[in-house]
């Protein structure tokens, strides 16, 4: 078993860029996720998938995600992971949507054990930048050890290669 984890959800499809509703044949955070993996030697990942897979149309689905947000709703996922034990370091990957990852995210995260894990996470956004992502995690996450955050626009994700690197590798305490 590897010693990190990177946990993640990515909307692929139609998606807000620079603007205006473009279509990605891959998420933002999913690209994100990729650039990690590169510097990573000793790494499993697990990508969250809903059941109920949200609207093709961006704005019917911000307005599924917004009416999670407000219900605090947990989606049923297609497959969860039941531990994390024997992983050393977290990385928790996804959009911010309203403020915060979507709850699918949270679907999942609250069903482990985050006791002695070093928990990083990364964002990606259109403005909003960490939102609360950190909050809500360190309220999910009990017992871990929360350490800041990386925020990268989605918009710009394939320019963000070199930061997101760097940002991993001192995560790893790789030179």
């Amino acid at each position: 078993m590897a010693r990190n984890l990177i946990i993640f959800y990515s909307r692929r499809g139609f998606n807000y860029s620079c603007g205006e509703v473009k279509f990605l044949e891959k998420g933002n955070t999913e690209i994100a996720v990729n650039f990690m993996k590169r510097v990573m030697a000793d790494v499993d990942v697990f990508e969250i998938t809903p059941v109920k897979q949200y609207s093709d149309d961006y704005y019917k689905c911000t307005e599924e995600a917004k009416i999670e947000y407000k219900n605090n709703s947990r989606p049923e996922l297609k497959q969860y992971l039941d531990n994390i034990d024997g992983y050393e370091r977290v990385f928790i990957c996804g959009p911010c949507w309203w403020g915060t990852y979507p709850m699918a995210v949270f679907s999942q995260l609250e069903r482990l054990k985050w006791k002695g894990k070093q928990v990083y996470f990364l964002v990606t956004h259109e403005g909003s930048k960490l939102g609360n992502c950190e909050r809500d995690l360190t309220k999910v996450c009990k017992g871990a050890v929360i350490h800041p955050g990386f925020a990268t626009y989605g918009t710009g994700i394939e320019d963000s290669e070199d930061s997101i690197v760097k940002w991993c590798r001192e995560a790893l305490l790789v030179k």
